[in-house]
């Protein structure tokens, strides 16, 4: 299973298994995107390599425009995921949970 959302303050929420399989789903949605933009990974529970390479093509993207993505409260398993890719080299991420307005935590 996987489900991608993007709520009204454009922050973009994963969930459940990014593979090679979805990739081509998450592609679809993550060409639409064209200025910086918060990505929640805590719901997300694995991400392949197919995964990894559409942030990094995305990150890619929108660095030469001047934007970038931020990678926001990666669940345990993503993290460990990320850092062994080294992408706490290439992106921002923050594990703490994001918040909403008011300073709560939230999900969508």
């Amino acid at each position: 299973m996987f489900d991608i959302q993007k709520d009204e303050n454009g922050t973009i929420f994963l969930e459940g298994i990014l593979d090679s399989i979805q990739v081509e789903t998450a592609t679809e949605f993550f060409r639409s995107i064209s200025t910086s933009c918060v990505v929640d990974l805590h719901k997300l529970e694995y991400v392949s390599s197919a995964g990894l390479g559409l942030l990094l093509a995305t990150q890619q993207r929108l660095l030469r425009s001047g934007q970038k993505i931020k990678l926001q409260d990666p669940s345990p398993s993503v993290r460990k995921i990320l850092e062994l890719a080294r992408f706490n080299i290439l992106f921002d991420i923050d594990n703490q949970p994001a918040k909403l307005p008011g300073g709560a935590p939230g999900t969508p």
